[in-house]
């Protein structure tokens, strides 16, 4: 007979979490704000991406971003430099973000009029899966020099985004990296998952990305 008490920590915190996120997807609803959870590894051209869908989105609407990291305000210094209102998130070694963080950056940015906000979350492949940010949707970015066996390791990230970006394919001649192999594993942890390859440098899929978007966002605000 035991006599100690047992405390299911891991499992109360996400369920606050989750009730966290709704509300705070259900107050962005109301405000008609679209926000974005983007996940990737460190280097997987996530900063790149977000200046590419700035560039492609900003004649059609209203952009923030909130970049998030441990202790660095590089990104947000480059997204500055395009004019979109950014804050930069610094979490203090936590290598994720939760919606209560979420929502204390959302109101460090200010939503007032703004249609579309990026959150770039910490870059790993765990921890940012486990918790609901409250985002409207979420995506990742694979990038083809980390290897086409990502979904085998971190099935719980590709099982939860809604979109796939493969960045780098302009590189992918020079990389052991089956992109169809990447595709089939993808989707079946997750058939739903859409998957666009992209290029952030070249340029290369970024207008089907921004068309994802576009559609996303006018669904969200019910037009």
């Amino acid at each position: 007979m035991k006599t100690f008490k047992v405390l299911e920590i891991k499992e109360s915190v996400f369920e606050d979490n989750n009730r966290q996120a709704d509300l705070l997807r259900d107050e962005l609803k109301k405000r008609k704000t679209f926000l974005l959870n983007l996940m990737s590894s460190p280097g997987s051209g996530k900063t790149t991406t977000v200046l590419r869908t700035i560039e492609a989105l900003k004649s059609d609407m209203t952009i923030g971003v909130m970049e998030a990291d441990i202790d660095s305000d590089v990104d947000a210094h480059a997204v500055s430099e395009t004019g979109t209102k950014v804050i930069q998130l610094h979490t203090g070694g936590m290598c994720h973000l939760d919606a209560d963080m979420t929502k204390q950056g959302l109101l460090g940015l200010g939503t007032e009029n703004i249609d579309f906000v990026i959150l770039e979350n910490v870059g790993n492949l765990v921890c940012p899966a486990e918790f609901d940010t409250g985002a409207s949707k979420n995506a990742m970015i694979l990038s083809v020099p980390e290897g086409d066996d990502k979904p085998l390791k971190y099935p719980l990230m590709f099982s939860m985004v809604d979109v796939l970006l493969i960045n780098k394919i302009d590189v992918i001649d020079y990389f052991d990296f089956d992109l169809e192999a990447v595709k089939a594993r993808a989707q079946k942890l997750n058939p739903n998952i859409k998957i666009i390859p992209i290029s952030a440098r070249t340029g290369e899929g970024i207008d089907e990305w921004a068309d994802w978007i576009r559609t996303e966002v006018k669904n969200w605000k019910g037009q």
